[in-house]
């Protein structure tokens, strides 16, 4: 097993340290060590079991040492489908005992063997075809796929009491293993690439060999290209399970025709350029002159079947036609490599990270920084960050080249990668998202990004913004309407932000400044608060808000009327309140600030009627 590069190593007191440094020699992880009792760890945490569910439900390997009942207690309502959870393994202070708790066939057992080695301490492997016959029949290895999961356990079951297997078909996994075999056994361990049946005596295994190529005319309906496909596999009378890959010409990488195939075969999707299909020419079936005039090769959905299966491969369904689409079926002799198949599409995940504070990150932000292969950002963004991306690919922008940075994402994420470019706060507000998509918007001649880069998938999670951080720590200033206003004029005129800002003023909204002054910029805010005092009393509070979430967080609450640049910085976000905001003093502590939504009034006539009574 190779080493989890993103393994999280958890330390609750400094006798465990030693230990998790030699863990962390082994795997790569980092270090996770709880506040106040454990030195030099890569990332503190306050909360144990908070932390615990947060790393478990971001997708990341636990390794706890400490007591298996801390782990366990703190993932009971985390737990989900058993194929789908994350490694967790305990291990003793002294590296003694290693017990993978959770995630046994999906890489805790292998990392509590690889841990047994380096500590010289002992697996304690409990999943019964492990330790029994040293295959696990529910999780095939990668590159096969048990098509009647159910009927797993009462196989296994039979096999554990005595009973022989007939195994038909070639798999070494299988004839490696050690329970008992016959030729004429009830029990029947089927590989095949056929759409076989199976029973509770039966279970059937598909190689991952069979490589399904597709081509389409732009903006086919997904139906019709699913129908098409599913139905040349029929015909051919071959298992959908054994669909290793989808694969088409690059140019078709963002059909969404083709993504909801892949999704639907539950296989990954991989792209040629048209001079690898049209290196296949010569063993295509059915070759096209005017398939090669339009894109460049001569033939889509064939050569990128045969392109995927190599040259010990061949075609067993030639191409097929619908209105709109193409198919073309090829087996290779073993599952497929994906890796080795043309290229992804390439995947650029905008992620805002929030404040940096690891409670305040969400499980979605956490599980795709943790799936990148490389991550994109300003170098302070992503050294909040640094403990999840110890291993990971990185590429630093200094502030100030937010484009640079955002199209060299794009371009990487456009040759097959996937990317995180890291925000903090919400990438959405006032941040990279907009940026990436006006990219993808921008016509190539005008400072546009390549047709690579244009195709690739790009999703977005949300992150706490500094208006929402600092609202939460004061009490409830956002309580009624508000907007937010950037004060920076580098990129919007100031006469723009001054017509904004009279706007909110007269609608009296709650109003959140953003980049309120900088070294150069020192005179906007001044102004900004001159313009919202023409029309809401001088007292209005206003709330202060630097490094939220952070280590260094301050907040202040002071009034409109008593404002000043100088206490404020980039750092800061400044919110002001509306007419109705109130302010709760509190003796030597910050005042609580809310804004009232307007209960009171809807009481009053209830109380009158009260009275009236």
């Amino acid at each position: 097993m190779e080493p989890r590069a993103h393994a999280a190593i958890l330390v609750l007191n400094p006798v465990a340290l030693a230990t998790a440094r030699r863990i962390q020699a082994v795997t790569g992880g980092a270090i996770h060590g709880l506040a106040g009792r454990v030195e030099g760890a890569d990332v503190t945490f306050d909360d144990t079991m908070a932390h615990i569910r947060a790393l478990f439900v971001a997708h990341t390997p636990i390794i706890g040492i400490c007591a298996a009942g801390i782990l366990i207690r703190a993932l009971g309502a985390a737990l989900g489908d058993k194929h789908l959870d994350s490694p967790v393994v305990a291990v003793s202070e002294d590296g003694a005992s290693i017990v993978p708790l959770i995630g046994g066939h999906h890489g805790a057992n292998d990392l509590a063997r690889v841990l047994a080695g380096a500590l010289g301490g002992h697996a304690a492997i409990t999943t019964a075809g492990d330790t029994v016959f040293g295959v696990v029949l529910d999780a095939p290895p990668e590159g096969y796929r048990l098509a009647n999961p159910a009927d797993a356990k009462p196989v296994m079951a039979a096999l554990l009491a005595g009973e022989a297997a007939r195994i038909e078909g070639e798999a070494d996994w299988l004839r490696q293993a050690t329970f008992a075999k016959s030729a004429d056994a009830a029990i029947r361990l089927v590989v095949t690439d056929a759409a076989t049946p199976g029973d509770e005596k039966t279970l059937v295994y598909h190689p991952r060999h069979l490589a399904v190529g597709v081509g389409c005319a732009r903006g086919c309906a997904a139906s019709e290209l699913r129908d098409l496909v599913m139905g040349a596999l029929e015909e051919a009378g071959l298992a959908a399970g054994a669909v290793g890959a989808v694969v088409s010409l690059d140019l078709k990488a963002d059909e969404l025709a083709m993504a909801e195939l892949a999704k639907a075969l539950d296989a990954p999707l991989r792209v040629f350029d048209a001079a690898a299909l049209e290196r296949e020419t010569p063993r295509l079936a059915n070759p096209s002159d005017v398939v090669f005039a339009e894109v460049g090769c001569h033939g889509v959905s064939e050569g990128a079947a045969l392109a995927a299966v190599g040259a010990g491969g061949a075609l067993v369904v030639a191409k097929r036609k619908s209105a709109n689409a193409t198919v073309a079926i090829a087996r290779a002799p073993q599952p497929l490599d994906v890796e080795s198949i043309g290229r992804a599409r390439g995947k650029l995940s905008i992620v805002g990270i929030g404040p940096g504070k690891d409670a305040w990150r969400t499980p979605e932000a956490g599980a795709l920084i943790a799936e990148a292969e490389s991550v994109v950002g300003y170098g302070l963004y992503l050294d909040l960050i640094a403990p999840l991306i110890m291993n990971t690919e990185r590429h630093v922008f200094p502030l100030g080249a937010e484009e640079e940075r955002v199209r060299f994402a794009l371009e990487l994420a456009g040759k097959g990668r996937t990317v995180a470019l890291i925000s903090s706060g919400d990438a959405g507000i006032y941040a990279m998202g907009a940026l990436a998509y006006e990219l993808v918007d921008r016509d190539p001649g005008k400072g546009g990004i390549s047709d690579a880069a244009r195709r690739v998938e790009i999703v977005g999670t949300p992150g706490i913004s500094a208006l929402q951080a600092a609202a939460s720590r004061i009490g409830a200033p956002l309580g009624h309407d508000f907007c937010t206003i950037s004060l920076s004029d580098l990129l919007t005129p100031w006469e723009t932000i001054e017509q904004r800002l009279r706007a909110a003023a007269v609608g009296d909204f709650i109003v959140a400044f953003y980049n309120p002054v900088s070294k150069r910029r020192r005179t906007q805010l001044a102004r900004a608060r001159d313009i919202l005092l023409e029309h809401r009393p001088a007292d209005t509070p206003v709330v202060l808000g630097v490094n939220l979430g952070r280590a260094e967080e301050t907040l202040r609450v002071t009034t409109l009327e008593a404002l000043t640049v100088d206490e404020v910085d980039m750092l800061t976000v400044v919110l002001v309140g509306s007419s109705a905001t109130r302010a709760i003093q509190r003796a030597g502590r910050t005042p609580y600030v809310y804004t009232p939504r307007g209960y009171a009034k809807k009481l009053e006539p209830a109380l009158a009627e009260g009275i009236d009574e």
